[in-house]
């Protein structure tokens, strides 16, 4: 757990993203949001979300820093909104 905290703590993205990203963490609703970022029906444990959402959230920062077309803001604030919800699903999990 530690270390997928840790990595999600290193990221280092502008503060407007960020921002932007925990006014929205609290109405973060983890079925919703993550089957419709992930494409999934079937959930995966908080571990292996956030993995993923690490590898989704690398691509928006590539193409966001490459300054590319298809680039979405609004979806990279999503992944971010759903990366700092499965830590807080994760950390919960973990106290407990």
């Amino acid at each position: 757990m530690q270390d997928l905290i840790g990595m999600i703590n290193a990221l280092r993205r502008p503060k407007l993203l960020v921002r932007a990203a925990r006014f929205g963490i609290d109405d973060y609703v983890r079925e919703q949001h993550l089957s419709r970022i992930l494409k999934r029906e079937s959930l995966p444990r908080s571990g292996a979300a956030i993995l993923k959402l690490l590898e989704i959230e690398a691509d928006h920062e590539d193409q966001r820093k490459a300054k590319m077309a298809e680039y979405s803001i609004a979806h990279h604030v999503e992944v971010l909104i759903a990366l700092m919800g499965e830590a807080r699903v994760l950390r919960a999990t973990t106290r407990s």
